[in-house]
């Protein structure tokens, strides 16, 4: 398509400022990754003397990095409103998140809306898939103790075991409270028409806004991480006591996001900021864990069950534009998510602080050593 005259100048700012975000972007990767790593080098001391410290340190310094890449989106317009239950009420206690999934954009708008959940984005974990491995906050990840998880038939099986491995040797021992898992296996554009076509030769609900969620992930996380009664029954929380001594995962939050005109955002628009300031709609519903089942075919039916329910609410929010209120209530109610500019400026400035102090640091051992 032409572009016009009185385009052409606008079209010109947007590059512009795209080319600064990015330029800005690899700057801050350049010099923040580093000197997480050379934190976490120099505290290896402190994880051999106590380890729940070090971690705690560790959770601190990584909220701080994904509150960096919040920031990108925030400083370009992009938005978060949050719907249905309150999760902060519980951001104290364990729980996964299940989580539809569009788009790269996903994990950017999740680390943007728990940032002001407490200590929830120190102490989570992610599951992504392991081409995430290779990028450059990969090395981050690896060190903070998120799984990376391959996708396809052939995997699928080792990837549970390791995933149950993983849980057993890093969730509790680095202080996690929280798991982000994406149950689809992937992202709606790529796997909505194999979805369905399964959907149809097994007389299950035919979806257009989300797929037909994998059980496989979500029973071992259930498995490992939910507290047993002497009777064998999950003890879990209870809606109406948040303040639950019982151990181990409490509750399930079923997460939905919407994005408007159902055009999910991409990564690399977070970068760059070529679109539009834009609101992505994000809705909670959390179910203590004591009423999600456990068995295979039990779990699998609640399963399909919370993402028929996504279907719904996807389908009023792209014919009105907002989530339908909560079973009881006759009104929905929006939170508009904010971060702090002044916090924002501050973990920048440590950051670009910390990078000088190592730079000079390793230029003068090169010095007495070459």
């Amino acid at each position: 398509m032409a572009v016009t005259l009185e385009e052409a100048p606008w079209l010109g700012w947007i590059l512009v400022k795209a080319l600064m975000r990015f330029a800005f972007m690899v700057a801050n990767n350049l010099v923040a990754i580093p000197s997480y790593i050379c934190y976490v080098i120099m505290l290896q001391p402190l994880r051999v003397l106590d380890s729940k410290r070090f971690w705690y340190i560790e959770g601190i310094m990584y909220k701080w990095l994904l509150g960096m890449v919040a920031s990108w989106g925030w400083y370009a317009g992009y938005t978060v409103m949050e719907w249905g239950e309150d999760i902060k009420a519980i951001s104290k206690d364990e729980a996964v998140m299940l989580v539809n999934h569009q788009a790269t954009g996903d994990v950017c708008t999740l680390m943007m809306c728990l940032q002001d959940k407490g200590l929830v984005v120190a102490q989570i974990m992610w599951l992504m898939d392991h081409i995430f491995k290779y990028t450059n906050f990969g090395i981050v990840s690896l060190i903070h103790g998120d799984f990376f998880i391959r996708q396809g038939k052939s995997h699928r099986d080792q990837q549970l075991v390791f995933l149950k491995k993983h849980l057993e040797n890093n969730y509790r021992s680095r202080g996690r409270k929280w798991i982000v898992l994406f149950p689809e296996g992937g992202f709606l554009r790529k796997r909505r028409e194999t979805s369905q076509t399964f959907a149809k030769k097994n007389n299950l609900p035919f979806l257009t806004h989300v797929t037909l969620p994998r059980i496989g992930a979500t029973k071992i996380i259930l498995s490992a991480l939910v507290a047993r009664q002497e009777n064998g029954s999950p003890a879990g929380g209870d809606t109406k006591e948040l303040d639950s001594k019982s151990k181990g995962l409490q509750w399930v939050i079923d997460t939905t996001i919407a994005y408007p005109k159902a055009e999910p955002m991409d990564i690399q628009t977070w970068i760059l900021g070529y679109r539009k300031p834009t609101v992505t709609h994000v809705h909670y519903r959390v179910f203590p864990v004591k009423d999600v089942p456990l068995e295979t075919d039990d779990l699998t039916d609640w399963l399909y069950q919370r993402f028929t329910e996504k279907e719904d609410l996807l389908s009023h929010f792209y014919e009105t534009g907002a989530f339908p209120p909560l079973k009881g209530h006759k009104e929905a109610v929006s939170r508009e998510m904010t971060l702090s500019n002044m916090w924002i400026f501050l973990i920048h400035s440590v950051t670009f602080l910390s990078g000088y102090m190592w730079y000079n640091i390793i230029q003068y051992f090169y010095h007495c050593l070459f």
